[in-house]
């Protein structure tokens, strides 16, 4: 190391430039010019054929560049010596050795020019996301080091980390690896049982391919015995595209392969794809209780850039697979998705033809799957086209006045090849045999104009068009037999029309309470009414109907049955029933108007009673009894600062029932009852808040915030009341949560006057009286919420109850703690067939998440249904 002759020259306050002497050049000795210079001074000795640089001392040489407190280059020796300034605080100005894009700080720094070897003393190197603390260091060359004690650690507090894995010896190379001996793991300068008799280390800054190390444990709720997890191999097949194979193997014989992969182009598209496969074996071979199944899923999704291609567009969205695959799966990245029933994909490309009119197209491929009833169906594919409105009497220039002049048409094509199957024909052959075809065409045609100035009128006709491409046949048939519809194979088609009108305007009511010597905190209602009555008609198409004869035992004909070809149609058979009905609806809006709380305020602020209250029903002109329809009343609104949204609905029927609970035509006004009898109703509740909800931040700010926090995985919802997704153990298929920011700890002066936490509450109740039953169907509440205890402390809850059934729904536990390079998170479900709990402790850096501890209790599964 440096003597303190180096720390402490000789005070000399005279600053050289480099442009005085700038390079130092010898026979056989520098291959190119040496450049340095010095704040304080710069002094040659001929006779020790040394030059000392003091106080922000810089030497450059070829692709080296030493900035240090001071140097000595050592001509004779062909030697560089760079060390600290020290003085009365310490010491400053430590050496900052850069050859490269490879940067060391060291305390002190001994650097040959000939051979290029170095000798370094208490460096710190970042490589790829950690760092190389090291007592002593040895540059071989360009390209290779080697280091004695050295410390390898992500922390960001270099100064005492809160681990390090300290290794006796090691070689390193830049950006590539670092390879060791014997290293063992540090927790705060403790050592730990945790070490390896050699280890490597892959630095590489671009994407690696490389191993992933799976996590162990047992399976003791379905003896499938020990098991090892989400192991595998990862692909960098190009800056464009990734894969990971991961699979899981437990010693009874169940095994699971998944595959995941990313791509990105960038301003093209971006997506993923995951294919899960598991073959699930439940006790041993040979036992009463054995049973095996096989189960998949298949996710894609892809997203084009919108500057990529404004006229045309590709995406996807797609989860399907088998019906009880996340009931089953014994290794899912969310237990949430067990209580959903529904599966549904989309791949769809669209393409605009830019014209007059212009000229839209799609292709779409659709697939939605019951995992309750296993039913599947498929659209492969379907396809739209249409056109613009055109306005044919509009004039050049100018608004378009009355009716005529408001005349437009559009033209609307879809043509469908509809599959309808179940999850054990999925696959084969066999689910294209009852799949339909067909195209539709509509023109639709509408005006609109104003009537008296304050009414608003329209009028409107639709053309349909059905393609098919099969239809059926029934024979005649004898008494008790049922008539079997026999597959006609070929074009056909049928046209239907129906015209229709509305009128319809808009009524404002105010009251006010204010008055000339009181100012109430309510000064006004006010009291939208959007009224509006309709009229369609539909005729009869009977030349679509034919008959087929029901034959006596005597041979007669007892009975005639009406019947349409097109009854199997993909778009409907066409009506054989004359309609004329008239529709009114009522719309309504209430708000008010409040005296302000802050006096500086002249306007009176403006809060919402009811967003809105509809009342809709119809008359059936052309029915011969039951000829009202049910009253349906629907509402909304939002209070509590707009936290609490609250929509209700109710089925009113004006008709009575008779002593079988049938429907009759009488009006149950007249039956001894009342004008209505409420045959349904539901209410629903949700409430949002958090600790910001009263200190006034901006709302915009808080729905950004809630948007992202509720950022979900397919069929999740959106507000983790059924839990969120967590996968401590694989993150690659998991939900990643941002580190807090640096800003926002530092921010924790009053932590616990401050404490974060959120709440979020939903309530749902339905009622059902259509057959005096007089019951509630559903009645539950579920929340959902987190608290941060501390600024590494969080907790957090998903349950419910449901009152109903007297029982707590999927409930859900959460616990983190943040050990800043390290995270520990612990998620429980106590009870229900997902019981399970999960521990997992691991380092956050890419680069050692491999180093981790995980331990979990699978839930029970059952196979089949």
């Amino acid at each position: 190391m440096l003597a303190d002759s180096l720390l402490n020259p000789p005070i000399n306050t005279k600053t050289v430039d480099s442009t005085e002497n700038d390079s130092v050049k010898k026979e056989g000795f520098l291959k190119d010019i040496v450049t340095y210079k010095a704040k304080d001074y710069v002094a040659v000795n001929q006779k020790k054929q040394q030059i000392r640089l003091f106080n922000e001392a810089l030497v450059q040489y070829e692709d080296m560049e030493i900035k240090a407190g001071v140097i000595v280059i050592d001509y004779s020796k062909n030697l560089v010596y760079a060390g600290r300034l020290k003085d009365s605080t310490g010491y400053s100005q430590k050496p900052v050795f850069t050859q490269g894009a490879n940067v060391i700080e060291p305390d002190s720094i001994i650097f040959n020019t000939d051979s290029r070897k170095a000798l370094i003393f208490n460096s710190v190197t970042e490589q790829s996301g950690g760092t190389v603390i090291a007592e002593r260091t040895k540059r071989e060359n360009d390209s290779v080091y080697f280091i004695s004690r050295g410390k390898f650690t992500t922390s960001e507090n270099l100064e005492d980390p809160e681990y390090y894995i300290l290794m006796n010896k090691a070689k390193i190379v830049p950006n590539k690896k670092i390879v060791t001996g014997m290293s063992q793991m540090y927790i705060y300068d403790v050592p730990t049982p945790i070490a390896l008799p050699f280890a490597f280390f892959p630095m590489s800054k671009k994407q690696t391919s490389g191993i992933i190390f799976p996590s162990f444990g047992e399976d003791t709720g379905n003896d499938r015995g020990y098991f090892l997890q989400n192991g595998g191999y990862y692909f960098a097949i190009s800056d464009y595209v990734d894969l990971a194979v991961l699979g899981d193997y437990y010693t009874n014989g169940s095994y699971g392969i998944r595959l995941q992969s990313n791509y990105a182009v960038r301003y093209k598209f971006r997506g993923n794809f995951g294919f899960r496969y598991e073959k699930l074996l439940n006790s041993e071979r040979g036992f009463p209780d054995f049973r095996e199944s096989t189960i998949y899923n298949i996710r894609w999704s892809h997203s084009q850039d919108a500057k990529a291609n404004p006229n045309s567009r590709f995406s996807a969205s797609v989860n399907l697979g088998s019906s009880q695959f996340f009931s089953q799966s014994i290794n899912q990245a969310n237990l949430a998705n067990t209580l959903t029933n529904t599966l549904a994909s989309s791949v769809s490309y669209s393409k605009t033809f830019q014209g007059e009119p212009q000229v839209n197209l799609s292709l779409t491929a659709t697939h939605n799957q019951n995992t309750n009833t296993e039913a599947i169906n498929l659209t492969l594919p379907t396809m739209q086209a249409s056109m613009t409105r055109v306005f044919p009497f509009a004039p050049k220039s100018g608004a378009k006045k009355g009716a005529i002049q408001n005349i437009n048409f559009q033209v609307n094509t879809r043509g469908e090849y509809r599959i309808q199957t179940t999850d054990s024909l999925f696959g084969k052959s066999e689910m294209f045999d009852d799949a339909l075809a067909g195209m539709r065409h509509t023109i639709p045609i509408t005006t609109n104009f104003k009537v008296f100035n304050h009414f608003s009128a329209s009028v409107n006709a639709n053309f349909d068009e059905n393609w098919t491409f099969n239809t059926v046949k029934r024979n005649n048939i004898f008494e008790g037999e049922t008539s079997e519809a026999i597959k006609v194979n070929g074009f056909d088609r049928f046209l239907t029309y129906n015209f229709g009108a509305s009128i319809g305007t808009t009524l404002y009511g105010m009251y006010n309470f204010k008055k000339k010597d009181k100012d109430p905190k309510i000064q006004a209602i006010r009291h939208v009414m959007r009224p509006s009555i309709s009229y369609s008609v539909s005729p009869a198409f009977d030349q679509y109907y034919e008959t087929y004869d029901v034959i006596a035992a005597d041979g007669t004909t007892s009975d005639q049955v009406e019947y349409t070809r097109f009854e199997n149609s993909l778009f409907g058979r066409p009506g054989n029933r004359y309609s004329s009905s008239l529709g009114i609806t009522v719309g309504n809006n209430f708000e008010a108007k409040i005296r302000s709380k802050d006096s500086t305020e002249t306007e009176p602020k403006k809060i919402f009673l009811l967003n809105n209250l509809n009342l809709a029903t119809s008359y059936d002109l052309a029915a011969d009894s039951l000829n009202w329809s049910p009253l349906r009343v629907s509402g909304g609104t939002q209070i509590l600062n707009k936290k609490m949204n609250i929509n209700f609905g109710m089925t009113l029927n004006p008709y009575a029932l008779d002593s079988n609970n049938n429907v009759i035509n009488k009006f149950n006004i007249n039956n001894g009852g009342s004008l209505f009898r409420m045959t349904s109703a539901n209410l629903n509740l949700s409430y949002s808040l958090n600790n910001d909800s009263f200190s006034g931040k901006d709302k915009e700010e808080e729905r950004d915030e809630d948007a992202d926090r509720n950022s979900a995985t397919a069929n999740a919802r959106a507000d983790d009341l059924f839990g969120v997704s967590q996968d401590f153990a694989d993150q690659r298929l998991g939900d990643k949560k941002k580190d807090k920011s640096k800003e926002e700890e530092e921010n924790n002066d009053f932590y616990n006057y401050k404490m974060p936490w959120s709440l979020r509450l939903s309530y749902v109740a339905n009622y059902s009286n259509t057959r005096r039953q007089n019951e509630i169907t559903s009645h539950s509440l579920m929340f959902s919420g987190d608290v941060e205890l501390s600024p590494r402390w969080s907790v957090g809850a998903s349950s419910g109850y449901d009152f109903l059934n007297q029982g707590f729904t999927f409930t859900q536990l959460r616990f983190e703690r943040d050990l800043l390079s390290w995270r520990m998170n612990f998620s429980w479900i106590p009870f229900g067939r997902n019981q399970s709990w999960n521990f997992f402790i691991g380092i956050k850096s890419n680069l050692l998440k491999d180093l981790k501890y995980d331990q979990r209790r699978q839930p029970d599964r059952q196979l089949g249904n």
